[in-house]
């Protein structure tokens, strides 16, 4: 079996995983992941406690059972990064086609914005954003609030310009093929030109770009998590239990170990599927950098 299959399957087997969580804890018996018990810390200084036969993954400070947690976790790390992911690349893809394509004005627009946004590094203006917004009272008049839809709405804002480039350059290349000039002289409109001719030629390049994308939009996610304008508590994602195991790391090492294992091996396995997927087009496609 290839790399690429065994990271694929991997992968698939995350995603099903966390789809059945509730399913899986109540297989095995686990507590549901804001379960308290108290009875499973340390009796003398009500330290976290270590994996065994109750708790496979060990228990938090509070006695909430990690593998649930990390099941649960798993839910929210991978929505968040498929979402973002999604709506990244569709807003990236329809404003470079569309800018490639028509040119002019509004490719102006278009390509200035993009270089406004890449002149800042995409964490720290989504860190930027996140911050201004995870107050209670939020922003934009309390419309835009703490929690998982700000999370999304953040990182799709900050990631899809470094998309736009690539298919407007890419575009840009294929508008002048002969299909797309046959194409004007059959009498086709534009959108039929967009949505007929270029767009399939660009789905290898979406692909790739979708695969790319998903690890980094999954390392942000944590990352604001982790710096505390994420996913709020008590709500379970890997980049939070991560961040709340860091104190007591390495006194506690299984608070970090295995919402850090899952964390580390969805990106590895995306990042090996989508070098796959770049080599199979020839040259590296560079999405930042």
């Amino acid at each position: 079996m290839s790399t690429a299959r065994m990271a694929l399957g991997i992968l698939v087997a995350f995603a099903l995983i966390a789809l059945v969580a509730p399913l899986v804890v109540a297989l095995v018996g686990a507590p549901t992941p804001d379960a308290v018990d108290s009875s499973s810390l340390s009796p003398v200084f009500g330290t976290p406690s270590g994996p065994g036969s109750a708790h496979w993954f060990g228990v938090d400070w509070l006695g909430r059972d990690v593998f649930s947690r990390t099941l649960y976790g798993a839910r929210v790390s991978l929505f968040v990064g498929l979402v973002t992911t999604i709506g990244a690349v569709a807003l990236g893809v329809v404003l470079g086609l569309v800018a490639g394509f028509r040119g002019g004005l509004l490719d102006t627009v278009v390509s200035r914005m993009t270089e406004a946004f890449l002149v800042i590094p995409y964490l720290l203006l989504a860190l930027g954003i996140a911050a201004s917004c995870s107050s209670e009272q939020g922003c934009v008049n309390g419309t835009v609030r703490p929690g998982i839809p700000l999370v999304i709405l953040v990182l799709i804002v900050t990631s899809w310009p470094a998309l736009a480039r690539i298919i407007r350059n890419e575009t840009l290349s294929l508008r002048e093929r002969d299909f797309v000039s046959a194409a004007r002289l059959s009498g086709a409109s534009s959108f039929q030109i967009l949505g007929r001719e270029l767009l399939p030629n660009l789905l290898p390049v979406i692909a790739v770009m979708t695969v790319v994308l998903a690890p980094q939009m999954i390392i942000a996610e944590a990352a604001l998590s982790y710096l505390g304008v994420g996913v709020t508590p008590p709500t379970p994602s890997w980049g939070g239990m991560i961040a709340s195991a860091a104190p007591a790391f390495p006194d506690a090492w299984w608070l970090m170990l295995f919402p850090g294992i899952g964390l580390v091996a969805t990106v590895l396995c995306c990042t090996l599927l989508a070098d796959r997927l770049r080599r199979g087009r020839g040259p590296s496609l560079r999405i930042y950098g």
